[in-house]
């Protein structure tokens, strides 16, 4: 009886080895294809070409011709321009600067600049002035730094998928920043949108009441929510999966969107 029992307790344990066994394969199934997909994907290493901005004519923004130029340089300027304040301060609508390309990239560069008719400013010794040098690195605007510009979010993009997605997005330069080339230019980003998905309350109801579906209710995604539901969690194991899954942010919100 004895041998019995140790022989059912044995059998008992290998059972239960054998589903972690299976549920630690699937699990690094799911990551490895994660992994490989980002990896091949072709926007990983590679910045997309901009042939709009390669054009070695560098001109001012305020010179653009009425076809190019963004909207808000058609506007009265004079409004956003500050009077007696200094030249080199003005915001880039209200100079018009003679851009050239002889300049190192990343490098402070000089330009020649001249404030627009009814702009008026001074220079450091509070004199009138006109024509000025403006000092500013060698960047192209696409080129800058992304706190410098701002770019339009796309809520129709999926930000939880392997390998993450990217969208065109229209970005326009602040307009205290000063660069080369066009204000105003197109940039592949990655989708950031977001929907008011909490990811603590996503694991805490995983967690806490994952058996009957609520993670999954809570996400958006109610026919998973179903399957759940009717099958107490797979009977756990489906539970145990969506903890890890929801833990490791590979499920998301049904919309697409990230967790704040």
């Amino acid at each position: 009886m004895t041998a019995n029992g140790l022989k059912w307790v044995f059998e008992r344990g290998r059972n239960i080895m054998s589903s972690y066994m299976m549920l630690v394969l699937l699990l690094l199934d799911i990551y490895s294809k994660c992994v490989i997909g980002y990896l091949s994907s072709a926007h990983v290493g590679q910045d997309p070409p901009f042939t709009a901005q390669q054009n070695p004519v560098m001109s001012s923004p305020a010179a653009l011709t009425s076809s190019s130029a963004s909207p808000v340089l058609t506007e009265n300027y004079t409004s956003r321009c500050p009077s007696g304040g200094l030249c080199s301060k003005l915001p880039s609508d209200c100079i018009t600067c003679s851009f050239h390309h002889n300049c190192t990239y990343g490098r402070p560069a000089n330009f020649t600049c001249r404030s627009r008719t009814g702009v008026h400013c001074v220079n450091e010794r509070n004199e009138p002035q006109q024509n000025f040098s403006l000092t500013l690195p060698c960047l192209f605007c696409w080129q800058l730094d992304s706190s410098q510009y701002r770019c339009s979010n796309s809520t129709s993009c999926q930000t939880v998928s392997c390998p993450r997605t990217r969208y065109n997005s229209s970005c326009a330069v602040l307009e205290h920043v000063h660069c080369l080339g066009k204000r105003v230019f197109l940039k592949r980003v990655f989708c950031n949108w977001t929907g008011g998905y909490k990811w603590s309350t996503a694991l805490a109801l995983s967690i806490t009441l994952g058996g009957f579906g609520a993670d999954r209710f809570y996400l958006g995604q109610w026919r998973e929510g179903l399957g759940k539901l009717f099958s107490f969690g797979g009977l756990g194991i489906w539970t145990l999966i969506d903890v890890l899954l929801i833990g490791v942010g590979y499920v998301g919100p049904a919309d697409g969107s990230l967790y704040i």
